[in-house]
């Protein structure tokens, strides 16, 4: 194989990898099962790997599953204790000391202080915290986008893939948008659908996944979410329960979609930015 063809099978092999650590979280992660996974000798392939995602297997494995923690604190009543062993550590202190480390507090205090956990639609009248919405024109974008199916908090897979293919195809990745069709409370999770994607200048890197996705120009209002993808649901739910019932404004025919303003491997979750975008009627 040529340079280019080589860059681009290695880019093949190392987002099998991250579909296979999305989907086995509980089971074994080993550098040597990975290496197999992805066809590579296990000598080389921690190298390989981190030079492919800009970030070891060890703190993939690690931000996943504390993400994955995350969301069970913001969803579930599940003890700490199985949240711990789930996430892979074999103490609950040692598991606290970890999450505190990336989100800030211990995971019993962020459940208590309900930091995580949205209000329920069965209590409508629970004031949410308020955000600042910008009306403003959306110029438009085209994306190289990977279609998700399934639980929105584990979309995070679909974006590492189209990132390592853009990289395997010497292209520039930069902003990075995520469309969302359904609403999450109200469909059932298997049938939730997305598109994860990075804006393109038209070139599709070459992957029978990966196709081109436009986001129209449009008049939008909008929200900077500060903290944990955990924690999105609070955007919408006061863009939706509190801000358009009363802005005089109606929600345009097309979907809900986020952009994502730094990198997740790179940011502490409580410091991610991400901007949520509500497209509304009306000229730009």
């Amino acid at each position: 194989m040529t340079k280019p063809e080589t860059r681009i099978d290695y880019g093949r092999r190392i987002a099998r990898v991250t579909d296979h650590i999305a989907e086995n979280l509980d089971g074994d992660l080993n550098m040597e099962r990975l290496a197999e996974v992805a066809h590579f000798s296990p000598f080389h392939f921690h190298r390989i790997y981190r030079e492919a995602t800009g970030e070891t297997l060890s703190d993939t494995v690690r931000r996943l599953r504390l993400h994955r923690a995350a969301v069970e604190l913001s969803r579930e009543d599940t003890p700490l204790e199985r949240i711990a062993r789930r996430a892979g550590y074999g103490t609950l202190a040692a598991f606290s000391r970890a999450f505190a480390s990336d989100y800030g507090v211990p995971p019993g205090a962020y459940r208590l202080r309900g930091k995580l956990l949205p209000p329920s639609p069965k209590r409508p009248h629970e004031t949410i915290m308020p955000y600042r919405v910008e009306i403003e024109p959306f110029q438009g974008v085209r994306l190289a986008a990977i279609a998700h199916s399934g639980d929105y908090q584990k979309v995070g897979n679909s974006f590492a893939k189209v990132q390592i293919l853009f990289a395997a195809h010497g292209l520039l990745v930069s902003r990075s948008f995520g469309i969302y069709f359904d609403d999450p409370e109200s469909i059932p999770e298997n049938e939730l659908r997305a598109e994860a994607g990075l804006v393109t200048d038209g070139t599709i890197p070459s992957h029978e996944k990966i196709r081109e996705v436009k986001i129209p120009a449009m008049l939008c209002a909008s929200v900077l979410h500060k903290g944990p993808y955990a924690e999105l649901e609070r955007a919408y739910r006061y863009l939706f329960r509190e801000w358009l019932p009363l802005s005089g404004h109606e929600a345009a025919d097309f979907s809900c979609f986020e952009e994502y303003l730094n990198d997740p491997r790179e940011t502490p979750p409580g410091e991610l930015l991400t901007r949520v975008h509500l497209p509304l009627k009306g000229d730009l």
